[in-house]
């Protein structure tokens, strides 16, 4: 879904979408047998066998977003965008004369190359746009905090920051990959989240695992409020975007994915009617509200995975 939404909007911002996790994106470890590691490490997949691996290093997030220079102060920006134009003429001019001594065979891998050379060309040409909007001044991260609580913090203000200068308008962030141990000590919990899911109805450990949860959406909360208080047109920033917050287990222990709790968030610039509890037949697709989400952003969609069909009820602009 996100990526069908980062299609749509790339020509638009600087980058086309942002993955965030606060847990080290591995491709090795404990996964699911018989599962690539990249299942329970990305939620993004710009094709069915390519994922986008989401980074946990505030410090690198941030200098995808405006580059290696320590603040998003305007003229440093545009003279490093200055410098990394030259470069690209340079090269881009040095492959062309290449090209010239080049087979057919060889020229469609160098083609390749160009059509690559040629996004980034564009994402400079986009960032030399936005070097004149007015960013808010904020100091690079020295890399990943201590503790879960201000690392979620520092990845929510990144977050808010790409929004705010419009350096992406498509974002996914994990809590955390799937067969989580993280404890939560902070809260009064040192077990392990992940053996805790596995609860077998014992009292004790299911109000453990709602104790993380009500943690996870307090710290939700706060980024809300952010949003809220930061203002975005004629409104907030929390009035023009839309938010799906969940997860995709409904019962834990028994691993079912229904009936799957799920909140959206946000004004959606008017697309989105808040403030209800809507419950649909049991077996109704989650791809349902992803597809009339996508449609709310204006991005026209037909079907999504195993859809049937818009939740009209969401929204009074979509039919079903």
């Amino acid at each position: 879904m996100d990526q069908i939404a980062a299609k749509a909007f790339e020509r638009e911002t600087q980058l086309s979408s942002l993955q965030l996790t606060v847990d080290d994106a591995s491709l090795v470890g404990a996964c699911d047998v018989g599962y690539s590691c990249a299942y329970s490490s990305t939620i993004s997949w710009l094709t069915p066998t390519l994922p986008l691996m989401a980074e946990n290093n505030p410090r690198v997030v941030f200098e995808r977003l405006f580059g290696s220079s320590d603040s998003t102060d305007a003229r440093v920006r545009a003279s490093r965008l200055q410098q990394d134009r030259s470069i690209l003429d340079s090269v881009t001019a040095r492959v062309k004369e290449l090209q010239r001594r080049l087979g057919p065979g060889d020229n469609r891998k160098v083609n390749d190359y160009l059509a690559s050379l040629r996004d980034v060309e564009r994402r400079i040409q986009k960032a030399e746009e936005q070097s004149s909007k007015e960013t808010p001044d904020v100091e690079r991260p020295a890399g990943i905090p201590d503790g879960f609580e201000p690392h979620v913090a520092l990845l929510y203000d990144l977050q808010l920051l790409a929004f705010q200068s419009d350096l992406t308008r498509v974002t996914t962030f994990m809590y955390g990959r799937e067969q989580n141990g993280r404890p939560y000590p902070q809260i009064g919990i040192p077990e392990p989240h992940h053996p805790l899911t596995h609860h077998q109805n014992d009292p004790v450990k299911m109000e453990k695992c709602a104790r993380i949860q009500t943690y996870h959406v307090k710290l939700f909360a706060g980024y809300l409020e952010k949003l809220r208080s930061t203002p975005d047109g004629d409104g907030s920033l929390l009035d023009h975007v839309i938010l799906l917050y969940g997860g995709g287990i409904s019962h834990s222990d028994r691993h079912t994915h229904g009936p799957l709790p799920t909140l959206v968030l946000g004004g959606g610039a008017g697309t989105i009617k808040g403030g209800r509890h809507l419950v649909y037949p049991d077996h109704t697709p989650l791809t349902n509200l992803q597809l009339t989400l996508l449609r709310s952003l204006g991005v026209p969609t037909e079907k999504f995975g195993d859809s049937t069909g818009q939740l009209k009820e969401l929204s009074g602009l979509s039919s079903a």
